[in-house]
């Protein structure tokens, strides 16, 4: 039974983060100085496994899964564009988020 339980959370851990049919299509990640004619609707944070199996990640690969949550919480907000406001520290970080496009 042990086992099992090992097994399905290995599994849960190599599972990728994957954009909403309607972040990818719709949501985006700019730098500050790109947003100066949006509107700021709130913020976000985000958090992500910076470990597997004891091994910290990639700082490449935990900065892209979390970009890609905060595209799809930009979404959920109502947003279509998010801007990281804050270093990745412990696998979270937080992201402005804004309605850019009409």
């Amino acid at each position: 039974m042990a086992c099992i339980g090992v097994l399905a959370g290995l599994v849960v851990a190599c599972t990728p983060i994957k954009l909403t049919p309607e972040a990818e299509r719709k949501a985006r990640i700019l730098d500050p100085e790109e947003v100066s004619r949006c509107q700021r609707i709130g913020r976000t944070t985000v958090a992500a496994q910076d470990r597997f199996l004891g091994i910290p990640l990639a700082p490449n690969k935990l900065s892209r899964e979390l970009r890609i949550l905060a595209r799809n919480s930009a979404i959920s907000m109502g947003g279509d564009t998010a801007v990281p406001i804050t270093e990745i520290d412990d696998g979270k970080q937080t992201f402005a988020v804004y309605k850019c496009l009409p």
